[in-house]
């Protein structure tokens, strides 16, 4: 199950690098949070909680299949919170 594995890793590190964008973009405009900024990290972390929760399904009848809608989700999710940082 190495592909199990390393797509957690993928939603790990992928999440995670926006939401330290996030804190990054934080520190060198205002220096503190805004609710635009928490709400992207919010958001970050409730699409972490869902992939891994579809990861981590049990019963799937065509895993590779249902993988591969993970990574595409993952990429989408990314996506879309990076346009929110850029907007920001």
């Amino acid at each position: 199950m190495a592909s199990v594995k390393n797509l957690k890793k993928d939603i790990n590190f992928v999440l995670g690098d926006i939401v330290e964008a996030v804190y990054l973009l934080e520190m060198s405009t205002t220096g503190k949070p805004t609710p635009a900024t928490n709400a992207v990290i919010e958001e970050a972390f409730t699409s972490f909680d869902a992939l891994i929760e579809r990861v981590n399904a049990k019963g799937v009848e065509n895993k590779k299949a249902h993988f591969k809608k993970i990574y595409s989700d993952l990429e989408e999710t990314a996506n879309q919170l990076v346009e929110k940082i850029n907007a920001l």
